[in-house]
């Protein structure tokens, strides 16, 4: 490795509140309005404030792939990163390039805000019903495509079933060495 040249990130698997992270940008699970939901998006307009409502409804909306930036506001996160994923039909209407796109997308976007550190909700996997492991391998190939550019990326998992799925997908050598 030449010098000022850092290793790619380690993709970091966590079953965790992604509104309790200390990283430079969470990624929110976000839909085309960007006024708030259910799940991860609706933790995250609560935890950063009504602050980041006002912001969102600046923005327009977001179409489905794309993905938006804020502040976060009250988070402990500078950024927010307002991905839009699909909702899952037969998987023959674009979802898994629409998936992907909004991750490249919201990768794109933190790079420009020069965030080193990144978190990933399980987009499109809750009452978007995308299935979960197809979900999880397109996530893992984008994190991965984007590693040399970041210092942490974090897939940061709701639920046991989403954490164990990311377990078993990742490379053995990003595995944790302890097998809890």
């Amino acid at each position: 490795m030449g010098l000022g040249v850092e290793a790619p990130a380690v993709i970091k698997v966590i079953q965790y509140d992604i509104t309790d992270l200390d990283v430079d940008a969470v990624v929110n699970a976000a839909n085309t309005t960007l006024l708030g939901g259910g799940g991860v998006d609706g933790a995250i307009h609560h935890a950063a404030g009504p602050e980041l409502l006002a912001a969102c409804r600046k923005l327009g909306g977001c179409p489905t792939g794309e993905a938006r930036i804020t502040p976060g506001f009250r988070l402990k996160a500078k950024w927010v990163i307002h991905a839009v994923g699909p909702v899952w039909r037969d998987g023959a209407h674009g979802e898994p390039q629409m998936l992907e796109s909004c991750y490249r997308s919201a990768f794109v976007l933190a790079k420009e805000a020069k965030a080193r550190s990144i978190a990933f909700p399980n987009i499109s996997t809750g009452a978007y019903g995308y299935p979960k492991e197809e979900a999880a391998r397109i996530a893992l190939k984008v994190m991965h495509a984007f590693a040399g550019d970041f210092r942490s990326i974090v897939a940061c998992c709701f639920d046991a079933e989403n954490a164990a799925i990311y377990h078993k997908l990742l490379d053995p050598s990003q595995r944790p060495d302890d097998d809890a």
